[in-house]
């Protein structure tokens, strides 16, 4: 079935809008321009924006308050300023601001291709973002009626971006992540294109022009069971976000190096298309589940017999977060794990292996060899990325000495199928920053 554009503001407002910016948004094949913002005026367009005001620590355990004030947002040189301001306490501690705009009951849209361009501040707990949130919470509150992020940079970690969805009860997400080559401007340094195309059934992530995620696979469940045709919860409108976050559960706290006089995410536009019509007959497609190798394995190069690029997503990877900093290499048949800034969680520091088919009710073992330079701890599970990070196998922190030993671990999975489950290994803040070697590693189901 065909289906219209739906625009959630009347038409003529939107050509009204579209002819008040002073700048002409240029043209794409194959679709019309719904609405910009070019940030050309002297002050924020407040027939396109709110002013978002809330408190410190009203979500994510963030520590900015947003506020409405001139100098966390305003307009400069054609561009959008999103400002986080330090304020020392007598306590020794620090009060923060920032800014946080929104097209809610403004500009909202069901489907098209939002293209931003934007320059990311430099600094540890600094967290600006472009995304989407639902103009209403049709299936559910937050996550069930889903979520968009377009952009998001971490202040410590400014060569890489982040797209992602969320949805689902339990809560649900998929992520995909965009690396700046070495040698070139990273997300701080320069200005970047932002791009996300939203049509029925699927995603896809752009950074300056450059496709690097596609998503087609989600579900629409409500808290109390209730299942949603796909591809809901994005089959409805959704305004856009625009922040700068200052701290929180995922970037951390700002260090003593965080320059709080540049702290600034400036966008230089936001732009929407939309095509004449897009197909909404679409059906969610067919999950590959995993399956083990002739010996019953699950774990891809399990005896590290030849290299492989681990920061992929496939297969084995090594993962950072919060203030983590390390790197992992395989030679000589072996994993091995190094570690520089051991960060402020467990999972600052991980190496992970997707694609474990967890069935309920199904006994598996966990089998592995493993040494560290120093004798330390390090965390091991079996966990649900893709249904809130469930532990199937949980948190089991195991100390490695510096000899090879076999680790073993039995467990039967009590949850829903899941084809999903990934094995981890945590080595972040546990108290060392030894080096840690793996070989030999299987996960096989029990018969």
């Amino acid at each position: 079935m065909k289906k219209n554009i739906s625009y959630s503001i009347l038409a003529l407002s939107a050509l009204m809008l579209i002819a008040s910016c002073k700048t002409k948004a240029p043209e794409i094949e194959g679709y019309k321009l719904m609405w910009h913002d070019e940030f050309d005026g002297k002050k924020l367009n407040s027939s396109y924006w709110n002013r978002e005001v809330r408190p410190a620590g009203w979500t994510n355990h963030e520590l900015q308050a947003y506020t409405e004030e001139d100098e966390n947002i305003y307009v400069e040189d054609g561009k959008l300023v999103l400002r986080a301001l330090q304020f020392p306490l007598k306590s020794g501690s620090f009060y923060y601001t920032s800014g946080k705009v929104q097209t809610s009951n403004k500009v909202h849209f069901t489907y098209g291709k939002v293209v931003a361009r934007a320059k990311a501040p430099k600094g540890k707990g600094l967290w600006p973002a472009i995304w989407m949130m639902p103009s209403e919470d049709k299936f559910g509150n937050w996550p069930v009626s889903g979520e968009i992020d377009i952009m998001e940079v971490l202040g410590n970690e400014t060569n890489k971006t982040y797209g992602t969805i969320h949805y689902g009860s339990p809560h649900a997400q998929k992520q995909g992540t965009y690396i700046t080559p070495e040698g070139t401007p990273d997300f701080s340094d320069d200005f970047h294109t932002y791009e996300v195309e939203w049509e029925p059934g699927i995603f896809r992530w752009y950074i300056d022009g450059n496709l690097f995620y596609v998503e087609n696979n989600w579900f629409a469940k409500s808290r109390a069971g209730e299942s949603f045709d796909y591809p809901a919860p994005f089959n409805e409108d959704f305004f856009i976000q625009l922040n700068l976050a200052v701290g929180g559960d995922w970037p951390g706290k700002p260090g003593p190096d965080t320059d709080f006089e540049n702290a600034k995410f400036e966008i230089d536009y936001v732009r929407v298309y939309q095509k004449e019509h897009y197909d909404t007959n679409v059906t969610k497609p067919t999950v590959t589940v995993p399956e083990p190798d002739e010996n019953g394995n699950y774990i891809h190069n399990s005896f590290f017999a030849y290299d492989e690029p681990l920061n992929d997503g496939k297969d084995w990877t090594f993962l950072t977060a919060s203030a983590g900093e390390g790197k992992a290499t395989i030679a000589n048949g072996s994993l091995k794990v190094e570690t520089v800034n051991a960060g402020t969680v467990a999972h600052s520091i991980q190496v992970v292996h997707p694609g474990i088919n967890m069935k309920k009710g199904t006994k598996y073992r966990i089998q592995f060899d493993a040494k560290a330079e120093e004798a330390r701890k390090i965390r091991v599970a079996i966990t649900a990325p893709e249904v809130n990070w469930t532990r199937y196998f949980p948190d089991t922190e195991t100390d490695i000495g510096t000899d090879w030993k076999t680790y073993t671990y039995e467990f039967t999975m009590n949850y829903d199928d899941d084809p999903f489950g990934r094995l981890e290994y945590n080595m972040g803040k546990l108290g060392s920053t030894s080096t840690v070697y793996f070989k030999n590693v299987t996960v096989t189901e029990l018969k």
